[in-house]
């Protein structure tokens, strides 16, 4: 009883602070770095950065931190490069930048291809809430555990907005670093301390010689490759995009991304070391249960309870944040090339629920079975399409021509997409993704030039 009186006052604290925050939020003109880490935060801290990095810990254990690690690096970059060009632009989309320089087809598919890379993402954060779901109320069948999930996504944003979700979203990180900082206390703790819980790990039956010490035990190319997919894929997403265009100032926006460079990183090492623990103490569990499984066996209940009720808040959160990005893209970027008759339906409250029933939908079927092994991918798909022709149109304005940009932009996600099907490729997809693109972009930089010396 403890463990599901736990979970209810952090839901019902969470959504309190969601409805409360809609108020705070529509009297300001902008968000503080406060609010825009909390935005960043709340959409990158989710499913994969908590069940996720557990799951994988338990696997092949340092190399988990890439989930977190990555998005850390990802949002120093925002901070430095991204920032102020995102915020100077006056766009509110990612795509507007690929409309205003090449076009508007150019800038339609800019927002449709990332965007359905987002709406995977969307789909595995809801099949990540089940999950929860599922450990607690083991009675509810998937259908219930999916709208129970969409229904909190839709609470988290609509009475908030995105400004609403920042504050949501500082409220939410607090909670979660007491409940990272606790879990990896509990795991140090039941091993013996450091020492013991070091061999503990070495002591794991370990036939297929994993160094679970190592950054880069799946090997360089798919470990580098997951962490590329992360730096291009924060950078393009509209979601973290939108938090920094939501700032009060560019300083604001500035020191919200480093301050979420810092945050980030640190979330993913309790998990790391409850990974490892239930590896070494529960070898035959389903690895993405180790962190829920960890939390219901050797945590009190109430404060079990309250660390199941923060972690479906943040998948939850995360993707919300998802979905917003997607509604964001389709009301400004698509829905107005399409035709003025669909001004009706630029409500983002009803796109979002649209989305997110969408979504459930196809969480649902088969896809829902298998849509967790393609998250990575679709932030990965993201940079494949937009990175290169976006920073072209940001620092080569007027430099290349808008046919070479279409290409680059169908190109790059289609290599990704196409490699991904082939059996033991030798390098990350992303990696060739990109450099298409970039080939390609460059080719039409070259023409441009030509043309403009005649």
């Amino acid at each position: 009883m403890s463990l599901y009186i736990g979970i209810a006052i952090a839901l019902v604290a969470i959504v309190a602070v969601s409805i409360l925050s809609g108020k705070v939020a529509k009297s300001k003109k902008g968000a503080n770095a406060y609010l825009v880490a909390g935005a960043v935060m709340g959409t990158l801290v989710g499913g994969a950065s908590t069940i996720g990095t557990a799951q994988l810990a338990y696997q092949y254990g340092m190399s988990a931190w890439w989930f977190t690690l990555g998005g850390g690096i990802s949002c120093l970059i925002l901070a430095v490069f991204y920032a102020k060009p995102f915020r100077e632009s006056g766009n509110k989309t990612l795509a507007a930048f690929i409309t205003e320089e090449y076009g508007q087809k150019n800038g339609v598919l800019a927002s449709v291809l990332p965007s359905l890379g987002n709406f995977i993402s969307v789909i595995s954060q809801l099949v990540a809430a089940t999950a929860i779901i599922e450990v607690v109320l083991p009675g509810v069948n998937i259908v219930a555990s999916i709208l129970i999930s969409a229904l909190f996504m839709v609470l988290y944003v609509v009475f908030g907005g995105t400004k609403g979700s920042g504050i949501v979203g500082i409220i939410k990180m607090l909670l979660l670093y007491l409940t990272v900082v606790a879990v990896g206390i509990f795991a140090l703790r039941l091993s013996g301390g450091i020492s013991g819980f070091k061999s503990l790990v070495e002591g794991i039956d370990n036939p297929e010689r994993i160094n679970f010490w190592s950054l880069l035990a799946r090997g360089a190319g798919e470990d580098l490759g997951a962490c590329l997919s992360l730096l291009l894929g924060v950078i393009t997403t509209q979601s973290y995009a939108q938090a920094i265009f939501m700032a009060d100032k560019t300083k604001d926006a500035v020191n919200g991304a480093l301050l979420s460079a810092v945050l980030v990183p640190p979330v993913g090492i309790g998990g790391i070391l409850v990974g490892l623990y239930m590896r070494a103490t529960h070898p035959g569990i389903v690895a993405k249960t180790a962190l829920t499984s960890f939390i219901t066996e050797y945590m009190p209940p109430l404060l079990g309870g309250l660390m199941l009720g923060t972690l479906f808040a943040t998948v939850v959160g995360a993707g919300a944040g998802l979905a917003l990005g997607v509604v964001t893209s389709i009301k400004n970027d698509v829905l107005p090339a399409l035709a003025k008759k669909f001004s009706k339906l630029s409500s983002e409250k009803l796109l979002l629920v649209i989305t997110l029933l969408l979504a459930s939908v196809l969480s649902m079927g088969p896809l829902g079975d298998t849509i967790l092994k393609f998250a990575f991918m679709s932030m990965g798909l993201r940079g494949a399409t937009l990175f290169i022709p976006l920073c072209c149109a940001m620092w080569c304005k007027g430099r290349v021509h808008s046919k070479y940009a279409l290409v680059a932009v169908v190109a790059g996600p289609a290599t990704v997409l196409v490699l991904n099907l082939v059996k033991g490729f030798p390098i990350d997809p992303l990696f060739v993704g990109v450099f298409v693109s970039f080939m390609i972009m460059l080719s039409g930089y070259r023409k441009g030039v030509e043309k403009d010396e005649i």
